[in-house]
């Protein structure tokens, strides 16, 4: 009985040593403390060119050019029907719901302010000036979209 008592104490804290580094790589790997979802812009970073982003069987293009020319592409995958709920989803766009849709105002982390100095994004599918706003414009296989920073 003495015998196996001894095995126990020098079992017990094995085994919790063992649980305890178990514990500790979960957390590392699943608590690092961002609530943003995966492949999603936080408020002001923006995304790198060339990024995958999204899951589901729907992949487009997206692109951005910014004021100054800079372009950046992404690679879109999403089940969500319109352009829009895919790219609010993965984080890359932002804005404010008005009486005709979505007002994009922050593009990859960039915002527009028209009413401070007259620059807005523009939309545009398959190197056309959109005809309907990016929340109703159906998210289609293989179609690029891109959003323009434009001056008056």
């Amino acid at each position: 009985m003495n015998r196996n008592l001894g095995l126990r104490k020098k079992t017990l804290p094995f085994i919790l040593c063992i649980a305890l580094i178990v514990a500790m790589a979960l957390c590392t790997s699943g608590c690092n403390g961002s609530s943003a979802p995966s492949g999603a812009a936080t408020e002001g970073d923006a995304q790198d060119d060339g990024q995958v982003l999204g899951t589901g069987s729907t992949e487009f293009t997206f692109q951005t050019v910014d004021l100054e020319g800079n372009e950046k592409e992404f690679e879109i995958h999403t089940d969500k029907e319109t352009v829009g709920e895919a790219l609010l989803d993965v984080g890359l766009i932002a804005g404010d719901e008005s009486g005709y849709g979505l007002y994009v105002k922050t593009v990859n982390g960039v915002t527009l302010d028209f009413e401070e100095d007259g620059a807005y994004w523009a939309f545009y599918v398959n190197g056309e000036y959109a005809q309907a706003g990016v929340d109703a414009t159906e998210a289609k296989a293989g179609d690029t979209y891109a959003f323009k920073a434009e001056k008056q």
